[in-house]
């Protein structure tokens, strides 16, 4: 692809630029006049319509971009929900006066009027009166609504052009993070279309990803959750010879995961640093060691009182703005990020550090990811959840975890006193992240959830097992399946059978299908049930059952075999 005009983003709808293509939508080639026609039927829509704010979930980063165009030139102001959950959009009803895009009918989105004759050209948008309402991630509480103007986000994305754009000159861009999110909304949504870069539909599974990165020069705009999972199995060569840039921004990069993206990839990954807040502040290229941050052109930044402050254009208001990010000055002219200052705590009328916390983990060559965090109660308590460098102590048995959190425990003791180490801890093999690819606070705590009763085995043997559950009203599993009652999930169940039937029986490591499943009756809390485990080894098949008084609740077979 050519070199295209810069556009700036107040002019996208001034006049369709010839043989400029803007991305793929439906599996066909769109132009930028094709655009504008649908922008203009949104924009005709919109000003039919009653009401000021309008929420917009789209899948598809095209099909947004021209709701989203047309409703600013309607007069509009756009709230972004982070997913089309219904308790996401539930929260949102009070705010918006309607829904639009790919929502359940429920909602009685707004559809784009039909197609006209109205030429789609001469709209100047008004930098200073187009907003948007975006939402952090809530990691360390609820989301907050942050409004941004389209001088802001025409600002940003100069910025990333001046310091980014020669790299990425005739690329098509490429992306698993949703334009939902500010960070996908500018480099996957405005930046591109500025620039004139070709827009691809987001990739969600690797497989899809590696032929499309092969087929044209690329930039793959990535989160730290999806860059630490590339499957190296796979055949990335094609990618290796067309990829151009690899972006990763929405939380920090471990040096271990750019170690991956360069040895999969061939390239050393970009990393932006910045917050809805803020904008881009800096960025580095993750190469061999740690390099300072360096700021983005127009971004000015100073450490007050030992914390991060900047003054930008892409800020809402002129001057300066202090972050929670600790940071120090770098020989380079860069700075160095030293963790939040918002991440102090007291437990016991202790400060503690979670980020020291954290770093101390991870200085263990066995932890690969280590969040803190306080769960709260009466007596609030430290917790940490690890991901082990070793994928098979997240599944080890009781024994194996006592071992390795011992040795975490001794590690930290060096420098912390009982009551500021954590508590509780949990091995997984991830951390669980939202739509965003973030941990969330919210998350992190629901894995301290009990999801499973305490088992009272009453009969075991090599081909059968009977264990006693009481289902305790704090269990979980209860919680936001069903908002009028407190029913147990017929998904809880299953897993359940699964997990009592690994501890009873030396299964598999392999799922292969359920068969047979039925759910008779629902149970509910202080139910009693009893659980039938049978395995059939030289089939590879378990057999389960859940009854009580009220009779059988659930039954099914799942199938297991060896690994591959």
């Amino acid at each position: 692809m050519a070199m295209c005009e810069w556009i700036p983003l107040h002019l996208l709808l001034q006049s369709a630029r010839p043989g400029r293509t803007v991305g793929a939508l439906d599996g066909a080639a769109l132009d930028h006049a094709a655009l504008l026609a649908r922008v203009c039927r949104w924009q005709a829509a919109f000003a039919a319509a009653e009401g000021r704010d309008w929420a917009l979930y789209f899948d598809d980063s095209l099909a947004f971009a021209a709701a989203l165009l047309g409703a600013w030139s309607a007069g509009k102001r756009v709230y972004l929900p982070g997913d089309d959950l219904p308790g996401t959009l539930q929260a949102l009803r009070p705010h918006v006066d309607g829904f639009v895009g790919d929502v359940d009918p429920c909602w009685q989105p707004l559809h784009a009027a039909p197609a006209t004759d109205i030429p789609a050209t001469g709209v100047v948008l008004d930098p200073h009166a187009c907003r948007l309402v975006v939402f952090t991630s809530g990691s360390t509480g609820q989301p907050a609504a942050i409004e941004k103007r389209l001088d802001q986000l025409g600002s940003e994305v100069e910025a990333l052009q001046q310091a980014f754009g020669a790299l990425l000159a005739g690329a098509q861009v490429h992306g698993t993070v949703s334009h939902q999110h500010i960070y996908g909304l500018l480099f996957r949504v405005l930046w591109p279309l500025a620039a004139g870069r070709a827009i691809q539909p987001r990739r969600f599974f690797h497989e899809d990803l590696v032929a499309a990165l092969a087929a044209a020069p690329s930039v793959l705009v990535a989160t730290p959750a999806h860059l630490k999972r590339l499957p190296p199995q796979l055949d990335w060569a094609g990618a290796r010879g067309q990829l151009r840039v690899v972006f990763s921004s929405g939380g920090p990069l471990p040096a271990q995961a750019a170690a991956d993206v360069r040895e999969v990839l061939g390239i050393a990954p970009i990393e932006v640093f910045g917050s809805s807040e803020t904008g881009g502040i800096a960025w580095r290229v993750c190469a061999d060691d740690a390099p300072a941050w360096q700021p983005l052109p127009g971004v000015q930044w100073r450490i007050d009182d030992g914390q991060l402050a900047v003054a930008s254009a892409h800020l809402a208001r002129g001057g300066w703005w202090r972050s929670e990010d600790r940071a120090e000055a770098s020989p380079d002219g860069g700075f160095r990020l030293l963790g939040r200052a918002d991440r102090i705590v007291k437990i016991e009328e202790r400060r503690v550090s979670l980020g020291a916390l954290e770093q101390a983990l991870c200085r263990d060559a066995g932890v690969a990811e280590a969040q803190v965090l306080v769960l709260p109660g009466t007596r609030e308590q430290l917790a940490a959840v690890i991901v082990p460098s070793d994928p098979a102590l997240a599944q080890a048995g009781a024994a194996e975890r006592r071992a390795f959190i011992g040795r975490l425990t001794a590690l930290l003791a060096q420098g912390h006193d009982a009551v500021t180490r954590p508590r509780r801890w949990r091995l997984v093999a991830a951390l669980p992240v939202n739509a965003q690819g973030k941990p969330t606070q919210a998350l992190l705590q629901g894995l301290f959830q009990k999801t499973l009763p305490s088992p009272q085995w009453l009969a075991r043997d090599a081909a059968t097992a009977r264990v006693q559950l009481v289902l305790e009203p704090d269990l979980g599993a209860f919680e936001g399946h069903f908002p009028e009652v407190a029913v147990l999930p017929g998904v809880a169940q299953l897993d359940w059978a699964i997990r009592l039937g690994r501890e009873a029986f030396d299964l598999p490591p392999r799922f292969l299908r359920m068969d047979a499943l039925k759910f008779h009756h629902v149970a509910r809390p202080h139910d009693v049930l009893m659980l039938q485990l049978d395995w059939d080894a030289a089939r590879g098949v378990l057999g389960f059952r859940f009854s009580s008084d009220h009779g059988i609740h659930a039954s099914g077979k799942v199938l297991f075999a060896d690994a591959d």
